[in-house]
């Protein structure tokens, strides 16, 4: 079995088209949403985790591919810039999973984990530096 997580990036058009239970029913893969949205400019996103066996997660990605959609491995709809970050800590108590965590406990520097991180976006509301942000 492999897991493993995507950004989907895709024309309203395609919205409207059954991806995930393709994925599901066709491949026999299981698919965690994290989030999905349509912009106003019409322009879809969706970042998944999905896990499977290697074929079959080979498959369904060419799949999704073959339907026009924009497939972007391991990246995340949340950015965090760490030269924004200025260690104050706000973000952590409002991270469920610890993605936001302390890596040094002398200096106090922040660091961040996108595998933890299941985009709740409480960092976002909570950073007042802007050091974390969306994509979408």
């Amino acid at each position: 079995m492999v897991q493993k997580k995507f950004l989907l990036n895709f024309s309203r058009q395609i919205s409207e088209q059954p991806l995930v239970y393709h994925l599901v029913k066709d491949f026999d893969l299981i698919i965690n949403i994290f989030r999905a949205k349509i912009t106003d400019q019409e322009e879809g996103f969706m970042v998944l985790e999905i896990l499977g066996e290697e074929k079959a997660l080979e498959a369904g990605l060419d799949y999704i591919k073959s339907q026009n959609v924009v497939i972007n491995e391991a990246q995340k709809g949340l950015i965090w810039d760490e030269s924004l970050c200025t260690w104050c800590g706000n973000c952590l108590s409002h991270c469920p999973t610890g993605a936001l965590f302390i890596s040094d406990s002398r200096t106090m520097r922040i660091s961040f984990d996108s595998e933890t991180c299941v985009e709740c976006l409480g960092c976002i509301k909570n950073c007042p530096y802007g050091a974390c942000s969306s994509v979408f």
